[in-house]
């Protein structure tokens, strides 16, 4: 059925529009960010970036750690996206392919785990981690988001291994290839376009984290991009103009990380899953 002349005039009138109000907080913050502080209560607020002030964020980089505070931030974004996708992987597939007695209390533990919030587990966990001598490090980091991010990414693999038809593993077994050589071969391949999804959530959980962030680390060379971004609550010697920047700087690779995982998402999606 065609659509109407209407239809296709107001379809792209809303994509436009959404997309809009997806950038335009990114675009007001670089606003702000190239503004100098004496105009930005002014009553009528310029709406177009001052290119003349971009100046400001070489002034940023000079002042504050920024770079350092970006460092930190990626570095356990990325570890905890590769070790919760690494540790998700096999418990998904167990899962979803075998049954066994306690599967079921298996399942709702990985469910219960989400019940509680990051604030009730912050003491105990300073005192395991103090006893292993994983305060004040970037490694304990990862690994208190990787335990927050594992069950929700191994019900999401498990999702989409669900989805997959017992023949083709069944086949390849058949051919001689053992269980981790399917799992690795043909499984994780088919369910690109999730681990790709898993990737993005895990990525933005250890991104924006903050709580753990806040406790577990005390050093300011070790500081993360969400505490140094809160450290600025309450001083007024950092002009608004260069938090608005740092914010621009700390919101930016977390948009282009979820753009470079959307296209395999796309591709693994219209990838057929068997030839024929």
């Amino acid at each position: 059925m065609n659509a109407s002349p209407l239809s296709r005039t107001l379809r792209p009138l809303a994509v436009l529009a959404l997309l809009g109000l997806a950038v335009f907080p990114i675009y007001w913050m670089v606003v702000t960010s190239t503004t100098p502080s004496s105009e930005l209560f002014a009553q009528r607020p310029g709406l177009l970036p001052d290119l003349g002030q971009i100046g400001i964020y070489a002034d940023v980089f000079r002042t504050i750690p920024v770079a350092r505070w970006l460092w930190n931030s990626f570095v356990v974004a990325a570890g905890t996206t590769v070790l919760s996708i690494l540790l998700a992987i096999l418990p998904a597939y167990t899962l979803s392919r075998f049954r066994f007695a306690g599967l079921a209390v298996l399942g709702f533990a990985l469910f219960a785990t989400q019940m509680l919030p990051e604030a009730m587990l912050v003491v105990p966990l300073y005192a395991i981690f103090g006893k292993l001598s994983l305060l004040n490090s970037l490694l304990g980091l990862v690994l208190a988001n990787t335990a927050f991010v594992v069950p929700v990414i191994t019900w999401i693999i498990k999702g989409a291994i669900d989805g997959i038809p017992l023949e083709v593993e069944e086949a390849a077994r058949i051919d001689g290839c053992a269980r981790i050589d399917v799992v690795l071969a043909i499984v994780l391949p088919l369910i690109a376009p999730t681990l790709a999804a898993a990737a993005v959530i895990a990525f933005f959980h250890g991104w924006n984290e903050y709580v753990f962030a806040q406790t577990l680390i005390s050093s300011e060379q070790l500081r993360t991009a969400s505490v140094g971004l809160a450290s600025f609550v309450g001083e007024l010697s950092t002009p608004i103009h260069a938090v608005m920047a740092v914010g621009v700087m700390y919101t930016l690779p977390a948009v282009v990380f979820y753009l470079f995982a959307q296209r395999y998402v796309v591709a693994g999606m219209t990838a057929g899953s068997v030839k024929g």
